[in-house]
């Protein structure tokens, strides 16, 4: 079999799994999956994650082309509104992925123009970046490195001073997530008398903390507007970034916590490397663009080859730390492997979303 019948016999799984879970869920949002049952564990309004599964179903519309697809993934779209004016970096997460895919549904055009604007008004001024907020308790001024991605694309929905914001926003988590010696520190807090100080969750080696911000950076610098402020600083930032993932020796998989080499893996963090590199290889000037392409289909082969069943992405760790949810189909895993597989064939282009 070619790749390319492969890479689409895979992606049909997934988008197959996708119907069965709408049909078992019906208007919760899935979270997590039992890897040996396929039970969904769901939330009513879909926390940080809810906008995956709206653009699961988005590319489930397009693959399709059915009318129903359309409708369930529309009404699954609108039922983010409530997170416009949330107090939540993630909101990157949540408008940005439920809505970018979402073609020219005017309910999905409405409502990212209307969280673009609410995310602009939210950036904080003085620290240069919109905080991790309250809305899921715990301290407010955090600059988290899975507050990023979605929220460069996000605020630059908002024109010339969201494209400067997302500048900003990218650029102050920068400063402080990518420490000396390579090494990524996930979590900052800031304290008024004290200023930033690392905070402890997640955890320094957290696989995700390196793969949303090459995710963030390669969606920088396919945006103008945005790559024109320091281009130099965010490609050489994203050669340190996809050297993590590309070095010669390195898994394919990663381990949840590097700190834990007798731990689980994670593939949802493979797959949102897989998309950042794809991502990265077609910014422009590029030099390493066939490398990451070809790791990034590597990767896709691997989750494909290695770790998916029936449609659904195993073995993603949603909390190593908290032991919860690590050998599980994971919402955004299905999401990424998703969106990687439709680029390399064809459903998508890899900068639609």
């Amino acid at each position: 079999m070619t790749p390319a019948n492969r890479y689409g016999r895979a992606l049909a799984g997934v988008l197959d799994r996708a119907a069965a879970t709408r049909a078992e869920t019906g208007d919760r949002f899935p979270l997590y999956a039992d890897p040996e049952s396929g039970r969904w564990t769901t939330t009513g309004r879909g926390a940080w994650t809810g906008g995956f599964w709206a653009g699961l179903l988005w590319l489930r519309a397009r693959y399709t082309g059915e009318a129903a697809d359309r409708a369930a993934a529309s009404a699954c779209t609108a039922r983010l509104a409530d997170w416009v004016e949330a107090d939540t970096a993630t909101r990157g997460l949540i408008l940005w992925y439920g809505t970018a895919l979402a073609d020219e549904d005017p309910g999905a055009r409405e409502l990212r123009a209307r969280a673009a604007e609410a995310a602009l008004a939210a950036l904080d001024p003085e620290l240069g970046l919109v905080p991790w907020g309250s809305a899921f308790g715990g301290p407010r001024l955090l600059a988290r490195a899975d507050g990023v991605p979605g929220m460069v694309g996000l605020l630059a929905a908002a024109g010339p001073d969201g494209e400067r914001a997302a500048a900003s926003h990218l650029h102050r988590h920068l400063d402080l997530c990518t420490g000396a010696g390579g090494r990524t520190v996930p979590a900052w807090e800031f304290d008024a008398g004290a200023g930033w100080r690392a905070y402890g969750e997640p955890q320094a080696g957290w696989s995700r903390g390196d793969a949303w911000l090459l995710l963030a950076v390669a969606d920088a610098l396919n945006r103008p507007g945005v790559a024109r402020i320091a281009p130099d600083r965010l490609e050489a930032v994203a050669e340190r970034l996809a050297e993590a993932w590309t070095r010669p020796g390195t898994p394919l998989v990663p381990l949840a916590d590097r700190g834990r080499p007798d731990g689980p893996v994670d593939t949802s963090a493979a797959a949102i490397a897989a998309v950042a590199l794809l991502k990265l290889a077609r910014a422009p000037g590029c030099r390493a663009a066939p490398r990451y392409a070809y790791r990034a289909a590597a990767i896709l082969e691997r989750l494909v080859d290695g770790h998916l069943t029936r449609g659904r992405l195993l073995d993603g760790c949603y909390d190593a730390g908290k032991d919860l949810a690590v050998r599980h189909e994971l919402v955004w895993g299905d999401f990424f492997l998703a969106l990687g597989l439709a680029a390399l064939t064809g459903l998508t282009a890899i900068g639609d979303a």
